[in-house]
């Protein structure tokens, strides 16, 4: 893995727009950490995580600022991570954003992985370092700042501010531009990198919120997510699947032409991957299950449909088999055993 994890390069376009804000040459910077500024015109374009923490390491020192992660977070816009900014924006509630982040999260880099979850009254996001990949501190600082910043924009009133961060970094010296930006009780050298929200406030439905718009940006994002992951077969089909599935339940025969492949390459490139047809159809009807399940807006025999179920009495004995629920009372406040 480590020598395989890459970030999206808009957001190392973030950090050169950061240092020629602090009157910094970005440009020059950027080649001495061994990238190409042209690079980053390419909205597609992918950077090795060794490079970018070069970058970073070398930005800091170029502008002497410890708190350099917190300068790039106040630069980010909607646009920075394409769909998933906007996806992220229309979300009906923060926990439906941070769900959403989670499911396209590898979009943006996969340096990382996150999880997220309700503890209680509080929901605790959290950043899993991986083995053998180690992201400079600062970009850690930029991303937590940067997903403060979205709560703060789109709660608005009252305004979801964290009730604690926890960071594995060491403590920066001075921190003032640490405590005055995140607002919150900050822990340095915890066990662990996490943001902790109240339930309620993760709960509160946002003003700005538009299903018809999410759902639009979902759609292109499984398509992005499935050109980062093209050399997983695991997310080829998928991506496959989603699109298919609201004409019916597709064959393994029809996926595996729709990726220009034998079905028989199909089925070795999944046992490499310790899977098959059957379990992987049956896991993403199961992800998409829970997902629409989630949005009021939808029906059950509108989930139906789009799960590629002939009638609703099929998709409620799968549902009922994957959760231990049945639709009506998963969303009647139970939510069943975890998604395997």
């Amino acid at each position: 893995m480590s020598g395989s994890a890459t970030s999206l390069a808009s957001w190392t376009r973030v950090i050169r727009r950061t240092l020629d804000a602090a009157g910094c040459d970005g440009g020059a910077l950027l080649r001495q950490a061994g990238l190409d500024p042209a690079l980053l015109d390419d909205p597609h374009a992918r950077i090795p995580v060794e490079q970018t923490t070069r970058l970073w390491r070398l930005a800091v020192e170029a502008t002497g600022d410890p708190a350099f992660g917190l300068a790039v977070a106040s630069q980010v816009t909607v646009n920075t991570f394409h769909a998933l900014g906007h996806g992220l924006i229309a979300s009906t509630t923060l926990k439906d954003a941070f769900e959403r982040l989670l499911r396209y999260f590898r979009i943006a880099t996969d340096a990382a992985e996150l999880a997220f979850s309700q503890q209680g009254d509080t929901y605790v996001f959290e950043i899993l370092p991986l083995p053998g990949v180690a992201p400079a501190p600062e970009s850690t600082d930029a991303f937590l700042s940067t997903l403060v910043r979205m709560c703060r924009a789109l709660s608005r009133s009252p305004r979801a501010e964290p009730l604690r961060i926890e960071l594995r970094r060491p403590e920066p010296q001075p921190r003032t531009r640490f405590d005055s930006v995140l607002r919150a009780p900050l822990q340095f050298g915890a066990p662990a990198t996490r943001l902790v929200y109240a339930r309620e406030d993760m709960e509160r439905p946002l003003d700005d919120a538009s299903v018809d718009l999410a759902r639009h940006h979902d759609t292109l994002l499984a398509r992005h997510l499935a050109r980062v992951e093209q050399h997983n077969a695991v997310a080829q089909v998928k991506a496959v699947l989603i699109d298919l599935l609201p004409h019916g339940e597709p064959s393994q025969e029809t996926v595996a032409g729709k990726l220009a492949m034998s079905t028989r390459t199909l089925q070795r490139r999944l046992g490499e991957q310790q899977t098959s047809f059957s379990a992987l159809l049956d896991a993403t009807r199961c992800e998409l299950a829970r997902t629409h399940m989630a949005d009021p807006g939808y029906s059950v025999g509108e989930i139906a449909y789009l799960l590629g179920f002939s009638d609703t009495s099929g998709f409620t004995r799968a549902f009922r088999r994957w959760t231990g629920l049945s639709p009506t009372e998963f969303r009647e406040g139970g939510r069943g055993a975890p998604a395997a």
